[in-house]
Order: structure tokens, then C-alpha cells, then sequence
């Protein structure tokens, strides 16, 4: 609901500023343009590591595919792989990165339809419409112990943050909007699908895997004791082997498919950074033949490696025996994704102050209380909040990994280097300086 009254104001600001820079563009119009590249230098962080965590989940679940074959391939090969594929597909026209998303997330959608149709269905008596009270999620598992498996106290802050990093990806419609044939219309469109579509799918689909349990207690001793066939398990017992199969399989190529979106958006935002010489201007160049930020694209596949081997090399594999598991999962696709969800929940809050203040200096005439003030501000109390529950709850979701707040301190360091840099043009090329957030190509 916060991400649906955030995308009221946010869809307004996409109808005037279209640009493949997204929230660094909005921000620098809204705000000032110190702001503006503080953001920018963020989400390409943020989108950046967000790819990276996929291919940790990516890696995690092939590997186990894999291994009922039993080929035995280390997680950190499954990664790069992922990294390398992408880096092929996203060189060409976006046109051939949208069919396979489309083709890879449709085909997940359907399979999760089914599964909640048979689960719906043969469920009977395991289907609670106590589930769906917003309350219980804040006080069910408080503390609690089910056969013996013991909850933390936080574990109600897992549940909002991952809430938040499963939605993140609706807001990237406007860095599309360069590439698209009618961007006024289409991109608030595709807004407003992704985050009301999500929001009906992802209760639907969470509340069938809760009822294909006999109660909340197994579905929670299985969500701790083997993750992977949370879903897996049920699909089997109320349909068949073929659709357990179909969604193990599936799992596989939705994440590769999110990734590649991550990929994508990031590329344009280094592109949008590129042009404007706020990056190495080699960024902001596109590939004769096929229009593609084909560098700035090259340049993400790069440092999504680099993310990746510094988790293999560096990170803890104590706490399990599985490094798929501990490297892998935990802490590259868990914590990199804390990490890069810090950011967004910040800058979207950011974006919201802009959208007010932009319609209200520069365009007064068109100000509508509820679309570019009460929204916008509704959106930043919401998402400081949960920002405030991730920072309180550190300690849990970063899995008792103390550098979680390393992080977290890279965030800050990125945000405030960019708005310093800002600071520095200011004074030293101010040519530069004005082109922060303002270069955008119609029609393209």
C-alpha cells in the first residue's frame, strides 16, 4: 500500500521528466542537483548489488537442481555464469532482454497460478482467513517456539523488509522511458500494473503456500528447516511431481530474469551518469547497430563479478557446512540485497520530497493536493519507517553477520561522496555542474 501511494506522485513526475536516468533525474528537477547526483551514484549501487544478489539465489537453487542429477558445481560457477549470460544479452537491443523477461516471469506467474488454484482447492480445512490480518504477521511468531524450533524476536522485521526487496523493480519503468514509443502513456501504465499486480499476486500466491500446511507451526519448522521445498513440497502433495518440477525449474529462470531487469537498469543509470560526464563519458555512449548502453552494460557485468567473488573469497562459511547455502543464499543474495534495499527505501522516500516540491515551484498551476502533496508525504513517513525497522533490526536480518553495518556505512559513504562531488563541480566547472540530471533524449 506505501508503494502504491508512492507510484500516485511518482507517475505524475513521470509525465514530465523522461529520462533514463529515473530517480536521479526526478531528484535533480525536484530537489537540487547535488541531491540529484547523490542519488544517482546510489541506485547504480543499489540496482548494481541487486543483480548480484540474484545471482547468489540464482546459483542457489541451480546448484541444488543440479545435484539431484549429481553434478556437484560450486555456487560461485553457477553465479558467474548467470553474470556472463546476461552481459551477452543485454549487449543487443533492449527489445531481446524484454521478450526473455517476459517470456521467463509469465511463465513463473502461471506456474504460481496453478499452484494456488490446486492448493485453494484440495486445501480444505488449512485454509485460514486469519493469514491475510496484517496483525498476525507483527505477533504469531513473536518469540515463539514450534516443535521445538525457536523464532526470534525479530523475526516479524524479515517479513517487511523482504516484503519491500520483492517489490523492488516496479519503480524502473521511467528508465525506460527513452526507449519507449509513448512514454507519457505507457510508462504510468506500466507502473501501475507492476504495483497493484504485485500486491494482489504476492498475497494470493503467500497466502496458498501457508494453507498447503496443517498449520502455521509446520509451515514454519519447514521455512527454516528446508527453505527449498517451502513451496516445492506442497506443489507436489496438492498437484503432481510435473508442477514441483515445472516451479524448481521456474525458480531457476525468474531469478535469472530478475537479475538481467537489475542489469539492465543499472546500465542505464551509469548511461544517464555517462552522458552528462559525471561518470567516464565512455558510459553514456550506445552501440550504433543496436541502441544499446552497450559499455555502461559491459561495465555492470564487470563489477556484478567482481561482487560475487569478493562473497566467495571473503565471507563466512562456519555458520553452515553448505557454502550454496551460507555464502550463496545468506549472505550474498540476503545481505547484498539488505543492502541495496537500504538505499532504495531511502531515495524513494527522497523521490517523494522532489515530486512535492516540483510540482509546487514549477509547474503550481497543475498541483493537486492529493496527487503531488498528501501521496508524496504519506510515501516518505512510510518509507523512513520501514527504513528505521531495517536499521533497528540489523543485528537479525543480516544473519548475525556483523558486517551488515559495513554495508550499510558504504551507502552512506556513496551518497554523501556523490552530493561532495556535486559540491566540487559547483565550484569548478560549472558547465558540468548544470548538466546534472538534465540531459534527456525524446524519442530515442
Amino acid at each position: 500500500m506505501i508503494l502504491t501511494i508512492f507510484s500516485v506522485g511518482y507517475v505524475a513526475m513521470a509525465r514530465k521528466v523522461t529520462a533514463a536516468g529515473g530517480f536521479y533525474s526526478f531528484i535533480s528537477h525536484g530537489l537540487n542537483r547535488e541531491l540529484g547526483m547523490a542519488s544517482g551514484f546510489a541506485m547504480v549501487v543499489a540496482y548494481s548489488v541487486f543483480e548480484a544478489s540474484l545471482c547468489g539465489g540464482f546459483a542457489y537453487f541451480a546448484t541444488a537442481k543440479l545435484a539431484q542429477y549429481g553434478w556437484d558445481v560450486n555456487w560461485v560457477a553457477a553465479a558467474l555464469f548467470m553474470v556472463v549470460l546476461i552481459g551477452i544479452l543485454a549487449f543487443f537491443d533492449v527489445h531481446i532482454s524484454a521478450r526473455i523477461l517476459g517470456i521467463a516471469l509469465i511463465s513463473e506467474v502461471i506456474a504460481l497460478l496453478i499452484f494456488d488454484l490446486v492448493v485453494f482447492v484440495q486445501g480444505g480445512e488449512n485454509i485460514q482467513a486469519a493469514a491475510l490480518n496484517p496483525a498476525n504477521a507483527f505477533k504469531s511468531l513473536e518469540g515463539g517456539s514450534f516443535n521445538g524450533t525457536e523464532f526470534a524476536a525479530g523475526a516479524w522485521a524479515v517479513g517487511v523488509f523482504f516484503a519491500f526487496w520483492s517489490w523492488v523493480g516496479f519503480e524502473m519503468a521511467p528508465n525506460y522511458g527513452e526507449e519507449s514509443k509513448d512514454p507519457k502513456r505507457i510508462v504510468p501504465r506500466a507502473m501501475y500494473i507492476s504495483v497493484i499486480g504485485l500486491g494482489i499476486f504476492y498475497v494470493i500466491t503467500s497466502w496458498a503456500a501457508l494453507s498447503g500446511y496443517g498449520s502455521t507451526a509446520e509451515a514454519a519448522v519447514q521455512a527454516q528447516t528446508n527453505a527449498y521445498g517451502f513451496f516445492l513440497d506442497p506443489a507436489k502433495q496438492f498437484g503432481n511431481e510435473f508442477l514441483r518440477d515445472a516451479m524448481s525449474y521456474l525458480i531457476i529462470t525468474g531469478s535469472f530474469a530478475c537479475g538481467m531487469a537489475f542489469h539492465n537498469t543499472t546500465a542505464r543509470y551509469m548511461y544517464s551518469l555517462g552522458r552528462e560526464r559525471l561518470l567516464p563519458s565512455a558510459l553514456g555512449r550506445t552501440h550504433p547497430t543496436y541502441r544499446s548502453p552497450h559499455i555502461a552494460s559491459t561495465t555492470q557485468s564487470v563489477i556484478a563479478a567482481m561482487i560475487v567473488l569478493a562473497f566467495w573469497l571473503f565471507t563466512d562459511t562456519a555458520a553452515d557446512s553448505d557454502p550454496a547455502t551460507s555464502q550463496g543464499y545468506v549472505q550474498l543474495y540476503g545481505l547484498a540485497a539488505f543492502m541495496g534495499v537500504v538505499l532504495i527505501l531511502f531515495i524513494q522516500a527522497l523521490v517523494s520530497v522532489a515530486i512535492w516540491n516540483y510540482f509546487r515551484t514549477q509547474h503550481p498551476s497543475e498541483h493537486r493536493v492529493w496527487n503531488h502533496t498528501i501521496a508524496p508525504m504519506i510515501s516518505v513517513v512510510g518509507q523512513i519507517a520501514v527504513l528505521g525497522v531495517a536499521i533497528w533490526k540489523i543485528d537479525f536480518l543480516g544473519a548475525g553477520y556483523t558486517y551488515a553495518w559495513y554495508l550499510v556505512a558504504i551507502d552512506v559513504i556513496v551518497f554523501v561522496g556523490g552530493y561532495l562531488g556535486a559540491l566540487y563541480l559547483k565550484s569548478s566547472d560549472r558547465a558540468k555542474y548544470e548538466t546534472i540530471g538534465r540531459m534527456i533524449n525524446e524519442g530515442l
